[in-house]
């Protein structure tokens, strides 16, 4: 088996440059979401210009692209030791509570993404897309293990929790008493099999969203 090469030289220090802009922009967004953020603080914080910065993206659209898919990266790392899916769920939304910036971005973003021109229509639509497939993957082998319950299509209950955990978002930054992770546990929890819960079963919905 051939051992994978690392990168080198200037392509390696691209990479690494890459992600610091990456980790900067995650920061700017965080305190201050897409509204109050500039181009030119995440340049600031990395000692670069702004066209350098994009220099590493196509456009400040890409970038703020970029940004979305590694929350999504570090929200998967941090679920990693979760042992049931729907614990995975409910941590992610009680980490986005620490990071309203980064949730202003993700609602702006993929509202506006609904148009097929919007740079980051193709993105969201593929989310969605492996997102949904994911989480009914997971619902069908709770299914077969008779933790979720059988009167549910899981395709149907997929996009519901995208739904539910997309929508959670919004009205928490209208309103931020709103229980995003409690809510999430209670929609587990009615998906759950009658007869394992009542055996102490685990909440099992699958996902990782926004």
């Amino acid at each position: 088996m051939t051992t994978p090469r690392k990168p080198r030289g200037p392509y390696r220090k691209g990479l690494e440059r890459r992600k610091q802009i990456l980790r900067a922009a995650l920061e700017v967004y965080s305190e201050h979401g897409e509204r109050g953020s500039s181009l030119k603080e995440i340049a600031d914080r990395v000692g670069m210009s702004q066209a350098g910065v994009l220099h590493y993206f196509d456009s400040r659209e890409d970038l703020l692209v970029a940004v979305i898919a590694e929350r999504d990266a570090l929200d998967l790392e941090a679920t990693a030791d979760v042992t049931t899916p729907g614990e995975a769920v409910a941590r992610t939304a009680s980490h986005n509570t620490r990071q309203r910036g980064l949730v202003d971005l993700f609602v702006t973003l993929s509202a506006a993404s609904s148009d097929p021109e919007h740079p980051a229509h193709a993105f969201f639509k593929e989310r969605y897309a492996n997102l949904s497939t994911q989480i009914e993957s997971g619902l069908r082998t709770a299914q077969q293990r008779d933790q979720v319950r059988p009167d549910v299509r899981p395709d149907h209950v997929a996009r519901m929790l995208l739904a539910l955990s997309d929508g959670l978002q919004l009205q928490w930054l209208l309103d931020p008493d709103v229980d995003m992770e409690g809510t999430i546990e209670t929609f587990n929890r009615m998906c759950q099999n009658p007869v394992t819960a009542a055996d102490g079963g685990r909440q099992v919905v699958n996902g990782n969203d926004g």
